[in-house]
């Protein structure tokens, strides 16, 4: 699976980067229309920190899978559509 390095806008609640907003991908802000999915892996083993992830269709109809590593405060974009 390829990752590519983004810039995410993000809704900080009750805690930092608690969800994406908007995304930059290909020099255009790509606004979230919708969460459909959210799980996170790792985190109970400090060898393995959290990593948060987040697949999400644009307000263009446009599928991504968002990946937040809070160690780096680093988000990554996979576009799902290379997939089909």
């Amino acid at each position: 699976m390829l990752w590519e390095r983004v810039h995410v806008e993000c809704y900080s609640g009750y805690k930092v980067n608690e969800r994406p907003v908007a995304v930059f991908f290909q020099d255009q802000r790509r606004e979230i229309a919708e969460i459909l999915d959210r799980w996170y892996e790792g985190g109970l083993d400090s060898s393995r920190p959290a990593l948060y992830y987040f697949k999400v269709q644009t307000s263009e109809g446009q599928l991504f899978l968002l990946r937040y590593d809070p160690l780096f405060d680093k988000w990554f974009l996979h576009d799902l559509s290379l997939m089909n």
